[in-house]
């Protein structure tokens, strides 16, 4: 029998995640990576239980870049690697190998699957199969860590009709941790307050920003200038939300090198928006931290869309 619900996979330590978040940007992955991650856990499991998953919540509770200051400077660098360190084979040719030009992080996250599940047997012996395989599993390109004896093992909630029972259950789990949304109604309202003093203003010049720290004098009452910091409203992060085509779809195999030859190609570009992070007791229907896949084909857009903005007008 299909049964909706939603799986927690709680605490999940990934060491060596990638960091490059898009090519304007660097931090935590993408949500795109998660929906991925979520992609290949379904396709694991098909042989063993009847899932489908239709979203990822996302929430973070720990995230370290791997980075140094040199010499004790104010900007960072990441800790680049070399493979292998020395290149030559013979001791007359020994010499460095090249640097790999890459960013990785180590995070804890929790992530909170939408699923529809047969349940044909107990969902604890289905739980054990999950955490078995994702173990074997490697998410944003860094490897997940083995659960500790005491670490939160996956959890399967099925769907009430009041999603407040289920909401209070989450929020005990999820805390302390902050939890990824889509805001784009706070890009839109940045960018109509800028195009009020600059009509040419655009999308890209509200969301640096909103992303930007501003620093402003005022007078105070003694003549004296203090400078003071214009904090955006909440925590905002610029996020790449997916992708749009540069090209028309090419027929399977009609490009070379491409990734399989059953496949349509298309060449695209990322898509930039504005993200926020939010303490989890904030949310109040599991549907406002799902992320969902959102395709219009005609006009060569491939998202990661996020209803939390629509639902929060709503209330």
């Amino acid at each position: 029998m299909n049964e909706r619900g939603l799986l927690l996979l709680p605490h999940l330590q990934v060491q060596n995640a990638n960091a490059i978040s898009g090519p304007l940007s660097w931090g935590f992955p993408p949500p795109a990576t998660f929906l991925g991650f979520a992609h290949a856990l379904e396709r694991r499991m098909r042989n063993t239980w009847d899932m489908r998953f239709s979203g990822v919540g996302i929430v973070c509770h720990r995230f370290t870049p791997l980075t140094t200051r040199p010499n004790r400077r104010r900007y960072r660098v990441f800790n680049l690697m070399r493979h292998p360190v020395r290149a030559g084979y013979k001791k007359w040719q020994d010499k460095n190998a090249a640097l790999i030009e890459e960013g990785r992080a180590r995070m804890e996250i929790s992530l909170l699957l939408e699923c529809e599940a047969d349940l044909d047997a107990d969902p604890e012996e289905y739980l054990e199969q999950i955490a078995e395989t994702v173990r074997g599993m490697r998410l944003a390109g860094g490897s997940i860590l083995p659960m500790r004896g005491s670490a939160p093992r996956p959890l399967w909630l099925s769907r009430p009709k009041d999603d407040m029972d289920i909401i209070r259950q989450l929020r005990r789990r999820l805390l302390p941790g902050f939890a990824l949304v889509h805001r784009p109604d706070l890009l839109t309202e940045r960018l109509n307050q800028l195009r009020e003093l600059n009509p040419e203003a655009d999308a890209l010049d509200a969301l640096l920003d909103l992303s930007a720290l501003h620093v402003e004098p005022t007078a105070g009452e003694t003549g004296r200038v203090h400078w003071q910091y214009q904090r955006a409203p909440g925590w905002m992060v610029p996020l790449p939300i997916g992708y749009s085509g540069l090209t028309g779809t090419y027929r399977p195999g009609q490009v070379a090198h491409a990734r399989d030859e059953e496949t349509p190609f298309r060449f695209v570009e990322s898509i930039y928006s504005l993200g926020q992070w939010i303490s989890p007791h904030r949310i109040h229907q599991p549907g406002q931290l799902m992320w969902r896949y959102q395709t219009d084909e005609p006009n060569g857009l491939y998202l990661c869309a996020n209803d939390y903005a629509t639902t929060l007008n709503k209330e």
